[in-house]
């Protein structure tokens, strides 16, 4: 069995080898291989740089490296991803330090033990989580009861980057947001599929940054997201 790790990366030269670093560490499920997906999105600092470094910096690790020429957005890199990945299972990881490679086990166990076909992570349900925006908090919880009016799933986060997916299901799946919007469309898709999937949700710990330290998500996103929320639950 094959693990694909989906890394869509913009601007994250400071930060992207380290991640990737935390991801080749990662304890695997006993004979699982690992495939390491980064997608450049145009990046206008030194990740590009730092990413053809890899191969050099971790021997030995399966990496697929593509860089865009121009800025689509997060859905798009994840969009390209997924067609790159060959493996038997893909989970989508962000390229900042925000979410711990060491929740790998966890959120791929029920899909290892024939239980689950979609895993997502949340952020809300008891593992540590850095103390920031209590605005950011408000909207992702109305983000996430907004969908789960629309998609009738009880998610505690919709909105949450740690999603993992059987690679049959994700083929199945045409994704069309090019940018955050990826995250309320890839939801209503699974929601919608038949005969219905088996989706679990496991807590997993949250380090989350400022915007000094380069957040990138506004409260613009969110206005997008409900909008995308409404768009797929009444097309494909």
């Amino acid at each position: 069995m094959k693990l694909s790790i989906v890394i869509p990366v913009y601007n994250e030269g400071p930060t992207v080898q380290e991640l990737i670093g935390r991801v080749v560490a990662a304890t695997l499920p006993a004979g699982m291989e690992r495939e390491i997906v980064c997608i450049n999105d145009c990046s206008k600092d030194d990740t590009a740089a730092r990413l053809d470094e890899l191969t050099e910096k971790f021997p030995g690790t399966s990496f697929l490296v593509r860089h865009k020429p121009v800025n689509e957005g997060k859905g798009a890199a994840l969009r390209d991803g997924f067609a790159l990945a060959t493996g038997d299972i893909v989970l989508v990881q962000d390229a900042d330090l925000e979410y711990d490679p060491d929740d790998y086990p966890k959120l791929l166990e029920p899909i290892v033990d024939g239980r689950a076909d979609v895993v997502f992570g949340s952020r809300f349900i008891g593992e540590p989580h850095r103390v920031l925006y209590y605005y950011h908090s408000l909207g992702n919880k109305f983000l996430t009861t907004f969908s789960n009016m629309f998609t009738n799933l009880n998610l505690t986060d919709m909105e949450v980057c740690y999603k993992v997916f059987t690679k049959s299901v994700l083929d199945r799946i045409e994704i069309k947001s090019n940018r955050f919007g990826i995250e309320p469309e890839i939801t209503a898709k699974v929601a919608k599929m038949r005969p219905r999937l088996r989706i679990y949700e496991v807590g997993v710990a949250y380090y989350g940054r400022s915007y000094e330290e380069g957040k990138k998500i506004t409260w613009k996103d969110g206005v997008k997201a409900i909008l995308a929320i409404i768009r797929y639950r009444f097309s494909d």
